[in-house]
């Protein structure tokens, strides 16, 4: 026996090829993470207010829903005065109304009062793909206490809750919640310095999170629904609203779809506040002030009498019946056409549908319609959006594992795989910037991104797009097509 292996202790041999010994150390070998770094692994950056991601996020313009705003602000910072203090709000409102410009400008109005403990900003169409999972959404709460200055004993319980269960991640939302942020407050309710604590949680989105899919044999073949995250989602924040311990309040925003409304009204009546977003907050003066400005922007740029547009506002404040959407996509395909402004507005004004007071989407359905028909070939670049958009056909998973999130393709992949020949992605969206974002050509890594949701639900649903309409079938159908043409093609 060599000499180095003389009277051993403290070691142990498994198999052949793995040994642990109680003083080993391999210098140059990097350390185990630490609790902050196997926390940061499970959040997505991108669903905060203030991410880079997020740098183009709608905002409220300026001096525009002011009420609103300040109703949202107030009741954080004020609601423990109410007759009835609630814990939980409900920002809720038809598509389009400007909910998450609501949230993103009141998150930047907390942070510089230092109210804000931490938001979460759910995206289904746009951003990363962890963005639209639960399974990111408590680990990324907790790892905005752990951030913020005023929560330092907070944040040590729950870098320990951390280091205690690195499982943590795996398990359910219910068991995250308790481990990683009602367990941790509970520890330090009886420190001082309480009122110095943030205030308030945001959360914008929820009925953008899409449902997470688990490879478990003993569940039925039926696939997990939205619905099912987004009411677990809920169901951890009416908890924590209960708990005594959980000083924050929340806002919550999202579309009045059926069972997100009927948990609030059935299982969260008694501690939510509804702010629905309608007439009351004076919506139709905002969209105003907003096209004054875009038009007054328009003026400056064409040199055009200060008499333009006249009163072309009010119609088309008329015409957008409380939704922000509709004026800000007039707005960017007036700017960003590069045509007569004048004419260009003529068209908006002449679209049919403008005075239908029975159907309010059917202004913003024609203006949908009117963009993408002055494409050079309209079916074409509407069966690119299904493809990229409605369908999501191109998009990867994150990780090869059953379940996990899928993100959006780099633009450059939607070209190398679409294009039936060079240039054609430019062909397909000409005219279409006002819809969709669209990278520049050098730019290899950014993906197409959507302004607004509404036009899946303007894609998706034949009653709306009319002759635009394509079926799925026909979608799918393409996509095999191009991946024949690429497979023979390139071998």
């Amino acid at each position: 026996m060599p000499s180095h292996f003389i009277h051993p202790s403290n070691f142990s041999i498994e198999g052949i090829t793995n040994i642990s010994a109680n003083n080993y150390n391999h210098y140059g070998e990097r350390s185990s993470k630490s609790s902050i770094e196997k926390l940061r692994e499970h959040i997505a950056a991108g669903a905060l207010h203030n991410s880079a991601e997020r740098c183009d996020a709608p905002k409220c313009h300026p001096e525009t829903r002011v009420a609103v705003q300040d109703e949202v602000v107030s009741w954080i910072c004020h609601g423990n005065s109410d007759g009835v203090p609630k814990k939980l709000m409900w920002v809720t409102g038809p598509a389009g109304t400007g909910k998450t410009a609501v949230m993103g400008s009141v998150s930047d109005t907390c942070q510089g009062k230092g109210i804000i403990a931490a938001t979460h900003f759910f995206s289904s169409f746009s951003g990363s793909a962890d963005r639209r999972s639960k399974r990111y959404f408590v680990p990324t709460l907790a790892y905005q206490l752990v951030q913020h200055k005023a929560l330092s004993q907070v944040a040590d319980e729950i870098l320990s809750a951390v280091e205690h269960n690195p499982a943590i991640f795996e398990q359910k939302l219910e068991v995250q919640l308790e481990q990683l942020i009602l367990e941790p407050l509970r520890a330090c309710r009886d420190r001082p310095r309480l009122l110095e604590w943030p205030k308030a949680i945001l959360i914008d989105g929820l009925d953008e999170c899409e449902a997470d899919q688990y490879h478990d044999m003993t569940r039925s073949n039926t696939p997990r629904s939205k619905e099912d995250d987004q009411i677990e989602i809920l169901s951890v924040l009416e908890k924590a609203a209960s708990d005594p311990d959980f000083p924050f309040r929340i806002v919550i925003a999202s579309r009045p779809e059926h069972a997100i409304k009927r948990f609030f009204a059935d299982v969260a009546n008694s501690m939510t506040r509804e702010l629905f977003l309608d007439e009351r907050y004076d919506p139709d003066s905002d969209m105003a002030l907003f096209l004054e400005s875009k038009f007054a922007n328009i003026r400056r740029q064409c040199q055009l009498p200060s008499s333009w547009p006249g009163n072309a506002s009010r119609a088309l404040v008329a015409n957008a019946s409380g939704q922000f959407i509709y004026v800000a996509t007039v707005g960017r395909f007036m700017e960003g056409c590069g045509g007569d402004p004048e004419q260009l507005l003529k068209q908006v004004l002449q679209l049919p549908g403008a005075n239908a007071y029975t159907n309010p989407l059917a202004p913003l359905d024609a203006l949908y319609a009117h963009i993408l028909n002055s494409s050079p070939d309209p079916h074409v670049s509407v069966l690119w959006l299904n493809l990229i958009f409605r369908e999501k056909y191109l998009e990867v998973p994150v990780r090869p594992v059953y379940g996990e999130p899928k993100i959006p393709p780099p633009a450059t992949f939607v070209r190398l795989y679409l294009e039936s020949y060079s240039g054609e992605a430019s062909h397909v969206f000409r005219n279409l910037n006002s819809l969709v974002s669209i990278p520049s050509m050098k730019n290899h890594n950014s993906p197409y991104r959507l302004y607004h949701k509404s036009l899946v639900d303007f894609l998706q649903r034949r009653s709306r797009s009319g002759d635009l309409y394509i079926e799925s079938t026909v979608v799918f159908d393409h996509l095999v097509d191009r991946y024949f043409h690429l497979w023979k093609s390139r071998s």
